[in-house]
């Protein structure tokens, strides 16, 4: 594999860690918006979570997410690219062509496909930790918690460990098929609206986008990906919570069927708001510290092999 494509997966690298970052907070709301109970509206969760846990409430859950996020997207966004590039290479016999729009969707696709593997047990973690210090209630007299009042779970590594030897493998993946929905419709939503929005802000004869064209565009990008994945995500938060005090849900479409019976068709929606507006300065953050990274490892490059 060539120094270019190596590229990719660094500038990932570094995308991934910016987005965590800047977006975990309003993640935390997003999903005790979606899996708890008792919130209320998006400015009560957040109210409530800072009164009883302080500003360490808002970062639950984020030190697995940073150190395996910055991988993720790695893998993520060195698939993507490098799909494109070898598509490139198949239709027009070079790989800096640029991609037509089919192109863009397919590696889209082949990004999300792959990142629910990687990312299933990334996002379990992350949602169990932020799940288990709300106040526990049942939804089912005759289910009963496993653990009252105390953490589940002392940590990441802690939790990881728990629900491999309590759940398996299938445990790590609880939620998969929710997040193949999720992720393989969202990455398309996400890579196609940044191409078209860079395209459309970049004044023609430019030979790359500005850093003001790529945060609108990855913003922009972002808040429309988490709006249209929000229905799958609820599903996905509530399956993958499920199992901190009890279980639930047998499965996607009993949990569709359970939220739906219990809540209505608005229960789909919630965290809404939260995700187009955390979906705005987290994926800003990302295709910025995408870019340019790659742009200054493609400028190292070149001035050091002129």
């Amino acid at each position: 594999m060539g120094s270019l494509q190596l590229q990719e997966f660094a500038a990932g690298l570094v995308g991934g860690t910016a987005s965590v970052v800047v977006g975990h907070p309003l993640d935390t709301i997003k999903t005790r918006l979606q899996a708890g109970q008792g919130y209320g509206n998006t400015l009560n969760c957040l109210l409530t979570v800072y009164r009883n846990e302080s500003m360490a409430g808002f970062f639950k859950g984020m030190s697995f997410p940073l150190a395996s996020s910055a991988i993720y997207s790695s893998v993520v966004f060195g698939i993507f690219s490098n799909t494109q590039q070898l598509l490139s290479q198949l239709r027009h016999g070079d790989p800096a062509h640029s991609p037509a729009l089919p192109d863009v969707a397919l590696a889209s696709v082949v990004a999300g496909f792959i990142s629910v593997g990687i990312g299933t047990p990334v996002e379990l973690v992350k949602i169990r930790l932020q799940m288990q210090t709300q106040p526990y209630i049942k939804a089912n007299t005759k289910l009963k918690p496993s653990v009252s009042g105390f953490p589940v779970y002392r940590g990441p590594f802690h939790c990881f460990r728990t629900v491999l030897q309590k759940e398996g493998i299938a445990g790590m993946y609880r939620g998969t098929g929710a997040m193949f929905l999720r992720d393989i419709p969202g990455y398309c939503l996400y890579f196609i609206p940044y191409k078209f929005f860079c395209g459309w802000i970049t004044p023609d004869g430019c030979h790359s986008p500005s850093a003001f064209s790529i945060w609108l565009a990855g913003g922009v990008a972002g808040a429309i990906s988490w709006v249209i994945a929000t229905p799958m995500d609820v599903v996905k938060s509530r399956l993958q919570a499920d199992g901190v005090y009890l279980n639930k849900y047998k499965g996607t479409l009993d949990c569709i069927s359970q939220s739906y019976q219990n809540e209505g068709l608005k229960v789909f929606f919630r965290g809404i708001t939260v995700n187009a507006v955390r979906g705005f300065p987290a994926s800003s953050a990302m295709f910025l510290g995408y870019e340019l990274s790659l742009k200054a490892m493609k400028r190292d490059k070149t001035e050091t092999n002129p």
